[in-house]
């Protein structure tokens, strides 16, 4: 076992530790929860945090336990929100379940035979037999309206004035999940709850149930919210949530998001979100602040965690397409990349298709560029830019008497096409 506590202190992933946790850690193998919101069948890198959390946790010979909030989904928690969120149906949240930990496995060991093997939980399967009665009898009445107003998740719903207030459902959701906590240490001698900042309120109402219904002592580790230097949201791009799911993120733009991060959050971000060690991040920093046009730090972060929610290859492919558009061998380069990976490199860029019929006797360069897809203004325009030798067809210098033919197809379907440096147009031919 190796000090949890101390890596996640030079990592930066502290935010309190109620009094006793460390000591506690050190005397024995434990067991710690984090809970996780099921109402997607992808988490997001808003979730990466407190994973990363349970994969240390793991690493430093204690046994995680993840727990899907299928019960607790069903109701919303209130931490942070200014509004009331839909609620899902058990069905949904199952499937949710099982996708979630495919993606939780990439970090946790849930095959092993060792004794700190991770564990998924659904909280759910406790929560569907209790009656409302049983639980304000037998749980309810052990926390005062008091102690749950002075909440900080409460207090800032009913005083926000952009709030329609707060339901009985959302007010009571500490309740619940502190009976999680309460459920967890008595079924699995789970001691440890961690997550967020904004979680504080509602882990220690779990360990003041364990205090008052169980007569023993859990402890509460929250981490930092992640912020962005800039201001902006951590975990947005402008398509929404960077989610972990290839299908709603693709990996292109996944490693794109970490790439694109400044100095300043890629210094903070290769410490709580990769497994380096701290002599090779300090190595990595000092390379990077020696040039830091190279943006070392950046491909190092983006390459770790690209590998480690996706893969190896899907980390190549994206670094691959990342470099592609100034590469010398495009055509060729361009070739060994999928359609989505293709499409996701020229996102935006306009697109015009044609027939494949046409591919017969080649598409003329008048055609492709204007006659019939509009990319330039007009034919003599077309004409202009071929007669000074600015149109390019995958990256490579063509004449007037050019011809497009199936020789050109990328991934049998596309050509790139070029006018100038800034100008590219996609032509589809299907």
């Amino acid at each position: 076992m190796t000090n949890f506590i101390e890596e996640l202190r030079w990592r930066g992933m502290i935010h309190d530790v109620m009094p006793g946790a460390e000591e506690h850690l050190n005397e024995s193998m434990r067991a710690a929860y984090v809970g996780f919101d099921p109402t997607a069948d992808s988490l997001h890198i808003g979730n990466l945090v407190p994973i990363m959390l349970l994969a240390h946790y793991q690493r430093a010979g204690h046994k995680p336990i993840a727990l899907v909030g299928g019960a607790t989904g069903m109701i919303g928690d209130p931490s942070g929100k200014s509004s009331e969120r839909n609620l899902l149906d058990e069905k949904t949240l199952r499937h949710n379940q099982e996708a979630i930990k495919k993606q939780l496995a990439h970090f946790l060991d849930f095959e092993s035979n060792a004794n700190n093997a991770a564990e998924l939980v659904n909280n759910y399967d406790w929560m569907k037999a209790f009656s409302f009665l049983e639980f304000i009898r037998d749980v309810g009445k052990h926390i005062t309206v008091n102690y749950m107003m002075a909440k900080d998740s409460v207090k800032n719903r009913i005083s926000s004035e952009s709030s329609d207030g707060m339901s009985f459902t959302e007010f009571t959701y500490q309740l619940v999940q502190g009976y999680d906590f309460l459920h967890l240490y008595k079924a699995n001698n789970c001691t440890i709850q961690m997550g967020g900042s904004d979680q504080w309120g509602n882990i220690t109402t779990g360990t003041e149930l364990i205090r008052r219904i169980g007569g023993g002592k859990g402890f509460a580790i929250t981490c930092p919210l992640i912020t962005k230097s800039d201001g902006s949201k951590f975990g947005k791009s402008e398509g929404g949530n960077v989610w972990l799911d290839a299908n709603r993120t693709s990996p292109y733009k996944f490693y794109q998001y970490w790439l694109n991060s400044s100095d300043i959050d890629a210094e903070k971000y290769i410490k709580i979100f990769t497994f380096l060690t701290e002599e090779e991040i300090a190595n990595l920093i000092k390379e990077h602040q020696e040039a830091p046009h190279l943006r070392l730090l950046q491909k190092r972060l983006a390459q770790e965690i690209t590998t480690m929610v996706h893969s190896a290859n899907d980390f190549e492919n994206a670094q691959k397409a990342s470099t592609i558009l100034f590469s010398k061998s495009f055509k060729h380069d361009i070739q060994t990349l999928d359609e989505a990976t293709f499409l996701d490199v020229f996102e935006g860029v306009p697109q015009a298709e044609l027939p494949k019929a046409d591919l017969a006797d080649g598409i003329d360069m008048i055609a492709a560029l204007a006659a019939q897809t509009n990319f330039l203004a007009s034919n003599s325009e077309a004409r202009r830019a071929l007669k000074e030798n600015a149109v390019s067809v995958n990256k490579e210098k063509i004449q007037e008497d050019y011809k497009i033919t199936a020789a050109d197809l990328i991934n049998d379907k596309y050509v790139v096409l070029n006018k100038g440096k800034k100008n590219t147009y996609i032509l589809k031919i299907q």
